[in-house]
């Protein structure tokens, strides 16, 4: 089986790719490059923890860079704050759905798990599926954080994913944690979605990493 994986320089999309490759599915790389948002220190570390996962296995995994900058500052200047990570969330699924069709992958694997951050409860993570129409999957789902730290510790990741790098500065201060799908869908009428989308799969730049 062929799947997307949404991979940050987080400790938990890491883990997740490696569980999915540990089920035999081939994986491609998909990162989303906040720049403007984020410094280049957050690719440097993708690139470092996706050659770590590939010697762990002595393969080669394609990874796929799309800007994401772009389609972040049209929400920020057009969309309630509030809303910025679900709404962010819903445009990488999008994003990743159509890298996932010009693949032929099946699915997109995610590293969230349940409640760790605002878009991650079950109402929220419910209107982000709703963006496409392709599987998500997400390994990681029952697991907690600790449960996780320890699997990233067994496979090497997770001395690269603690070092330092300018997280998203756009998170807000009070995020909406209950989303409702049709808040969402007015917030996304503001904003020309296809358009952002296309230039972002446009944006896409591919490097193989071994």
């Amino acid at each position: 089986m062929k799947l997307v994986t949404l991979l940050s320089g987080g400790i938990d999309s890491p883990v997740a790719t490696h569980l999915m490759l540990d089920k035999g599915c081939d994986i491609i790389a998909v990162h989303m490059d906040n720049n403007n948002f984020t410094d280049n220190r957050s690719l440097e570390k993708v690139k470092t923890l996706l050659k770590t996962i590939a010697k762990h296995r002595n393969t080669k995994i394609k990874l796929c860079i799309a800007k994401h900058g772009p389609t972040l500052s049209e929400i920020m200047k057009k969309c309630d704050r509030k809303l910025t990570c679900v709404l962010c969330k819903r445009f990488m699924y999008r994003i990743a759905e159509e890298i996932a069709k010009k693949e032929k992958a099946e699915g997109i694997i995610t590293g969230e798990s349940m409640g760790q951050v605002a878009s991650q409860t079950l109402d929220n993570l419910h209107i982000e599926d709703s963006a496409v129409n392709t599987r998500i999957l997400r390994p990681l789902i029952g697991l907690d954080k600790t449960e996780i730290i320890d699997i990233a510790k067994e496979i090497g990741t997770y001395d690269i994913s603690i070092l330092p790098e300018q997280c998203c500065s756009q998170v807000p201060k009070f995020p909406e944690t209950h989303g409702k799908l049709k808040e969402i869908e007015i917030a996304e009428s503001k904003i020309d979605v296809k358009a952002l989308v296309k230039k972002s799969v446009e944006s896409v730049k591919i490097i193989e990493i071994s």
